[in-house]
């Protein structure tokens, strides 16, 4: 397993349109181990391939707490079958380091996909699996968080990076 670069905002990869697998492989379910670790090493609870500018529809999400038994899950080509309720809850990104921002979301999903080793699955998901697999499931249209944040808010958050990335040597 590797550890793979994570995209930061403004890369304009992270925008991009990811396309469907059209297979699972050895390739495609390295790449899920190599996602998985790297979100781990991060450290998140999810992470879409295009963030590590990989533009398929793959992401991976685990839930669980330190102190919890893991609940790692690969979704390969996801789609969102059903949105139910809405929620306020308070998210970050591993491509936005050090921002967080209360985000509104549906407080309960229906979600189709294929795991790491093609099988198909449906998971209906609420509360922080909910929103993870609707926070990934945007980065795979190119759609961020940013982008659901109003003028004020999305000027701050964009200034607080641009002092992140002037300040690095």
């Amino acid at each position: 397993m590797a550890l793979l670069p994570i995209l930061e905002y403004p890369d304009k990869r992270l925008r991009q349109k990811a396309l469907p697998v059209e297979s699972v492989t050895p390739d495609v379910q390295q790449l899920v181990d190599d996602m998985a670790e790297t979100m781990y090493a991060a450290p998140g609870v999810g992470l879409a391939a295009n963030q590590v500018g990989i533009a398929l529809r793959i992401f991976v999400i685990d839930t669980a707490n330190e102190n919890e038994p893991s609940q790692f899950r690969a979704f390969i080509n996801p789609e969102i079958l059903e949105r139910e309720g809405e929620l306020v809850w308070q998210e970050g990104c591993l491509s936005f380091p050090g921002v967080s921002e209360n985000i509104e979301r549906a407080a309960r999903v229906r979600v189709r996909a294929l795991d790491r080793d093609g099988n198909p699955f449906e998971l209906e998901a609420e509360e922080l699996l909910a929103v993870a697999i609707q926070h990934e499931y945007d980065h795979l249209d190119g759609n961020l968080m940013i982008d659901k944040l109003g003028p004020l808010k999305k000027r701050l958050v964009q200034r607080k990076l641009q002092k992140r990335t002037e300040a690095r040597p």
